[in-house]
């Protein structure tokens, strides 16, 4: 196996690699820029290791030495400085003088006690459960079909559901990923016109409580399987709207609890194909009343597929190995609502830090 340079940005001897100038130049970038991509599992899976291990947390923001750091960690010593070594390449932690490091302000985003802590999130997405299906993605372009449902004999939800464990995790890291759009969501849309918000596929409640905090005026249904929302009671609880908030579980392929006049879904109708997202969006619209609407937090994938944005487009795998979902365009959404009743009324990106769209989908006419 030839040595890589610089965190995988090319090979050392590889004939070209040295060379800028004119066409072998060109060339050479171009290597260095597919072995960067090549190498990105493994940096990945440090990450997930440094998580695992809470590495970033044993150093919190002071300066450590390795001895101390692997004796916390219960680690050997060796073998952790080639694990600081590389999250120093990848600017995780910094070096600051042999054998002693520190963590970056990027790092610290893998501590379990920051605020925008992503720990749990790199803990999971580089666990087996997400990765053993990317290695069959080929297959899955081939078919179509999720690949999950061959590696590990079941579809993902119900791999979860045999696994207290692992579906703690997952709930864990979906509220991770939840809290940017939590922060921003409960003042870019008007929620004042309407008293129950419904929230499907729900998971702990970290959405919805930021709503019902932000809108005292307002009720809320958290609605979820029974593992989805085991989290759910104590999160209304910490956020203080658990008098104006029911957690009702259910089979949302079934039905949805009636009675109010906004459902919410966020980072739902992704995980489902369109003919299991439209019948998810019909129960909706059985329980919907005239005047109430369906709000999609989804992203919303351009027309023409746009040069250096591949996060959502890598999202869109993750969802065909392991779930047989999909990311989708407005029209992809128009089409999804018109079959299932509705029709789009609005689209709207969400303030940053959140990256996902607004879509609010009201009654068709007749």
């Amino acid at each position: 196996m030839a040595d890589v340079e610089d965190g995988a940005a090319g090979t050392a001897d590889a004939p070209g690699v040295g060379d800028a100038s004119g066409a072998d130049g060109a060339d050479a970038e171009a290597r260095r820029t597919v072995m960067r991509l090549v190498f990105g599992t493994m940096a990945a899976q440090t990450l997930g290791a440094a998580a695992r291990l809470g590495v970033v947390d044993a150093l919190g923001g002071e300066e450590r030495g390795v001895e101390a750091l692997a004796a916390e960690c219960a680690v050997q010593p060796r073998a952790l400085v080639r694990l600081l070594r590389a999250m120093a390449g990848l600017e995780l932690v910094e070096e600051v003088r042999a054998g002693v490091f520190r963590a970056t302000p990027t790092g610290r985003v893998l501590s379990a006690d920051h605020p925008g802590s992503f720990k749990t999130i790199a803990t999971v997405f580089t666990d087996p459960l997400m990765v053993r299906s990317w290695e069959r993605l080929a297959d899955s372009v081939r078919t179509g079909e999720p690949a999950f449902d061959q590696v590990f004999g079941k579809g993902f939800f119900e791999h979860l559901e045999e696994r207290p464990e692992l579906s703690a995790a997952f709930n864990a890291s979906m509220s991770e990923g939840t809290r940017t759009t939590a922060a921003v969501l409960p003042g870019a849309y008007d929620f004042a016109r309407f008293h129950t918000v419904v929230d499907v596929g729900g998971g702990d409640g970290t959405l919805l409580a930021a709503v019902l905090r932000a809108h005292p005026a307002l009720r809320g249904v958290v609605h979820d399987t029974p593992r989805g929302l085991a989290q759910a009671p104590a999160t209304m609880e910490r956020a203080g709207v658990a008098s104006r908030c029911s957690v009702v579980t259910g089979d949302f392929f079934a039905s949805v609890p009636a009675g109010g006049d906004l459902y919410l879904l966020k980072s739902v109708l992704h995980d489902w194909d369109d003919d299991r997202a439209a019948t998810l969006l019909g129960n909706c619209r059985q329980v919907l009343p005239p005047d109430g609407r369906v709000l999609l937090v989804e992203p919303v994938l351009p027309p023409l597929a746009r040069p250096g944005e591949a996060g959502w487009y890598l999202s869109d795998l993750n969802m065909l190995v392991n779930l047989g979902g999909l990311e989708r365009t407005r029209a992809d959404f128009e089409a999804l609502l018109a079959r299932a009743g509705f029709r789009l009324s609005s689209l709207a990106q969400l303030p940053a830090p959140s990256a996902f769209s607004l879509i609010e989908a009201a009654p068709a006419a007749g």
